[in-house]
């Protein structure tokens, strides 16, 4: 996963296509605005593995999240291992 800071997103690349979160960062707050993954992506859990990469790296910098996407509110509720990152 890499952050694009000059966009505000996460982005993961697969086979040439894109995958990204855009995000806000307040202090020790991240905000997820939106996830997307292109058509070529879709079903492949490129998302999943963005969500997961994105929660391994809030754990490890003691940051707190807030999904406002959706998909996002969706996985970290199936995700229980980081429902103490959720706000």
């Amino acid at each position: 996963m890499k952050n694009n800071q000059n966009l505000s997103r996460f982005e993961l690349e697969i086979s040439g296509h894109i995958a990204f979160a855009n995000y806000r960062l307040d202090k020790k707050i991240l905000t997820i605005d939106y996830v997307f993954a292109p058509q070529e992506l879709r079903g492949t859990g490129a998302a999943g593995k963005l969500m997961e990469a994105i929660s391994q790296m809030a754990k490890q910098e003691n940051l707190k999240i807030i999904p406002v996407c959706g998909y996002a509110v969706a996985w970290l509720k199936k995700h229980k291992e980081y429902s103490d990152l959720v706000v």
